[in-house]
């Protein structure tokens, strides 16, 4: 008896003692869950590998660079803050960011407010609708140069329907578009706002279907208006996917840079010169990959700061 108690005891029994089929069972969860862990880390791995190798590391090359002279040709040379202290005396720096701003203090409510507006449109059930949905979203995925050669086209100060049109209804001296240096970057915002507006519908779109239905129809009951539903009823419920909206529509206008370079290339002069552009130009252009490295820190501060300071208002209206 003494001998079985002793047995029992033990905690290293496997027998049918009580910590024998516990130290199984754990055993066994132990593996399952490394087995699992292991499968996940085999889906996710490859998208890690990914990021590290073509955004982290050359994020980080692009900070070390920035602080050197390099031409690509030779070795870097540490220059320290040089870089970053000719900024504020460049001033084809100062005109890319004067214009940086001029397109995205124009392009980021107007893009929001078409997007919105076709939203609003096109959730109603309607006869066609897919199909409306459909060719309002076709710009944004129709080739740049495309759309670039296109809208020149309708630009055109002499032959272009545009001006003809102006003509006809009795303006003796339409702008001259993109071939002048006011009217160049109203001319580029017109089209960025006619590309994107397809793209960012559809999300609000996808806001539009989760506000409920039932809240809708108790605003109807209380005998509320269009106005008063749409104000009370459809931007609280788009709070969320408007945020996003806005915060994705801030950082890709900071970024433009295909449009402007096929339809202006930075012209006429430096009117419509962005600071991607800029980038472009110091970096693969002229061979200043240095300079250009500090105007992109300079770029990404820029929208980092914008950004917090978005999520901190977000944050505000929501408390």
């Amino acid at each position: 008896m003494a001998t079985i108690a002793a047995d029992e005891r033990s905690p290293g029994a496997v027998g049918p003692g009580p910590d024998g089929p516990r130290t199984g069972r754990n055993r066994a969860g132990r593996k399952l869950k490394l087995r699992n862990t292991l499968i996940g880390w085999s889906f996710i791995l490859p998208n890690f590998i990914g990021f590290a190798v073509l955004t982290l590391i050359p994020v980080f090359a692009l900070f070390y660079v920035s602080f050197t002279n390099w031409n690509v040709f030779g070795a870097a040379q540490w220059t320290g803050l040089d870089n970053y202290t000719r900024l504020f005396g460049d001033a084809s720096f100062q005109k890319a960011l004067f214009n940086t701003f001029y397109y995205s203090v124009f392009h980021i409510p107007l893009t929001l407010a078409a997007s919105l507006g076709l939203a609003l449109l096109l959730n109603r059930k309607l006869r066609g609708v897919a199909f409306f949905r459909t060719v309002a979203f076709f710009p944004y995925i129709t080739s740049v140069v495309a759309i670039a050669v296109v809208w020149n086209m309708l630009f055109s100060p002499e032959f272009g329907p545009i001006n003809q049109f102006l003509r006809a209804i009795g303006i003796d001296n339409p702008p001259g578009w993109t071939t002048s240096a006011t009217w160049a970057m109203p001319a580029v915002i017109l089209v960025s706002v006619w590309r994107e507006m397809g793209y960012y519908m559809l999300l609000l779109l996808a806001g539009l279907q989760t506000v409920p239905a039932q809240l809708y129809e108790a605003a109807r009951m209380d005998g509320a208006n269009a106005w008063q539903r749409f104000w009370n009823v459809t931007l609280p419920g788009l709070r969320p996917t408007m945020f996003f909206v806005t915060v994705m529509l801030t950082i890709q206008s900071f970024k433009i840079f295909d449009l402007i370079l096929v339809m202006t290339n930075g012209g006429p002069g430096q009117s419509t010169l962005v600071l991607s552009q800029y980038i472009y130009q110091k970096g693969f252009v002229e061979n200043q990959f240095g300079y250009a490295s500090a105007v992109s820190v300079a770029l990404f501060a820029i929208c980092l700061v914008v950004t917090i300071i978005q999520f901190i208002a977000n944050k505000r209206r929501e408390s």
